[in-house]
């Protein structure tokens, strides 16, 4: 009778230590889609960005609970020559909340200005 006390006790030790693994495991895999969305919006924010206006750029938006945000400013390359292309400092950011606690990805990237349309196109 005693064995099979300790039996029970040693299978219930067990499955709880089962089952908190595995709660465990299915609220990561809940934070890991939330963070893949998150990348996403960021590179789909970036993709949209081809070329900076000559008076820049500055966004911002929200995509179910990630918000996102978008803005640029010249950069100056250093280099004097007329026909070098001009650069603008691309900064883009996302930002969500993870089990009551903030995240925020965000990049930096450089992109070239665009020249002025041509009428009609």
């Amino acid at each position: 009778m005693l064995e099979l006390m300790v039996a029970f006790a040693i299978m219930a030790i067990s499955l709880g230590v089962l089952y908190r693994a595995m709660g465990s495991s299915v609220r990561n895999v809940g934070d890991l889609d939330l963070r893949q969305q998150a990348t996403s919006v960021l590179e789909s924010t970036l993709d949209r960005v081809d070329g900076v206006p000559p008076n820049g750029l500055a966004e911002n938006g929200a995509i179910g609970s990630i918000s996102w945000s978008l803005q640029t400013q010249p950069f100056d390359s250093g280099n004097a020559n007329p026909q070098a292309p001009k650069l603008h400092e691309v900064q883009a950011a996302v930002s969500w909340v993870e089990r009551g606690e903030a995240k925020q990805l965000a990049v930096t990237t450089l992109r070239p200005e665009r020249g002025p349309r041509a009428p009609g196109g």
